[in-house]
């Protein structure tokens, strides 16, 4: 009995790391498809594997990690041959993620998002700290390596952190909702949602790719998401929205066109910065308050029930009949 069920904890172990690696490897790619160039080297304004990376390690575990070391290293190997160098740029891949989930576990992180504290500490310590590991791993090996000259060392550090902190703020969220939701979902909203989701494909388009300068018009639609929908629709939303401003400023169209690299770079960064933070900290909240209004309406309901049975002179359900006899009474202790 022993052996099998260490069997069966190794083949599931196998398996959470095989997929961790898989789903890494398939969101590098997804993320390759789109990227820009600054002081001559490629970067992805959204990083997907870094918000698997995370996900993946508060949803299985830190025994995990080889996964995420094994689809990193997919990743690399897909863009360039294995060199000793490419080992450096490997472990901070790998040990960003890692130390993320260290830090999120540390302050009690819950991967349900039900609390404004969860959506900081996702921010500050998962998404713009843990990243710094891989940013700056990443960017010194090119600079060692001489493919990158060091004096546009920061220019490109920036760029790669924002880059691998978006991956965290937008799909790890997401992540853990779809692995924590309920199947099939509920049905009442569905014709709201599908009005939120026809709106959004018709507007954000447009204003992604208008030399008008629009861009703000996506604010009312996350404000829609995060009061109906919380945490999945403002975080389906913010991206989608990610994505089309991303194929706007590769395509140097809209309010990108006509800009230099390093412009299209902080004008993209910092409107999917802005974004993901409003989407994910404005839902946490509306998420949280929505959660202690139920706790206060079902603690009103039990004390309405309570008084109900006291006025009826019963003993409310859930409740010991009060001793009596030589030692006490119902009024109290006998003197």
């Amino acid at each position: 009995m022993a052996g099998t069920e260490n069997l069966r904890r190794t083949g599931v172990f196998a398996l959470q790391t095989l997929a961790v690696a898989g789903c890494y490897y398939a969101a590098g790619r997804l993320g390759l498809l789109r990227n820009l160039v600054v002081e001559g080297a490629v970067f992805t304004p959204i990083w997907p594997p870094t918000g698997v990376a995370v996900a993946g390690l508060l949803i299985f575990g830190l025994r995990v990690w080889p996964g995420i070391a094994l689809g990193a290293l997919l990743v690399i190997m897909h863009l360039t041959s294995l060199k000793p160098e490419v080992l450096g740029n490997l472990a901070g891949n790998t040990a960003a993620p890692v130390c993320a989930y260290l830090m999120l576990r540390a302050v009690g992180f819950r991967t349900d998002l039900s609390r404004l504290r969860d959506g900081l500490a996702l921010v500050f310590l998962g998404a713009l700290t843990g990243m710094l590991i891989s940013a700056t791993a990443g960017v010194g090996m090119l600079v060692i390596t001489d493919r990158l000259h060091a004096h546009g060392f920061w220019a490109v550090w920036l760029a790669w952190w924002v880059g691998d902190a978006m991956g965290v703020l937008i799909v790890t969220p997401l992540l853990l909702l779809l692995y924590a939701a309920r199947w099939p979902p509920r049905l009442s909203r569905w014709p709201e949602a599908t009005g939120l989701a026809l709106v959004s494909c018709t507007v954000v388009p447009l204003v992604t790719h208008s030399s008008l300068s629009a861009l703000f018009l996506v604010y009312p639609l996350l404000i829609w998401a995060a009061l109906r929908f919380q945490l999945v629709g403002s975080m389906f939303c913010a991206l989608f929205t990610s994505v089309m401003a991303t194929v706007a400023a590769t395509d140097r169209a809209g309010p990108f066109a006509g800009l230099t690299r390093v412009e299209v770079m902080i004008k993209l960064q910092a409107f999917n910065g802005t974004m993901a933070l409003t989407a994910l900290l404005l839902s946490s909240v509306i998420t949280e308050q929505l959660n202690t209004r139920r706790s206060v309406e079902r603690a009103c309901q039990e004390l309405v029930e309570v008084l109900e049975h006291l006025t009826a002179g019963e003993t409310p359900r859930g409740r010991p009949t009060p001793p009596t006899g030589e030692s006490g009474t119902a009024d109290g202790p006998r003197k």
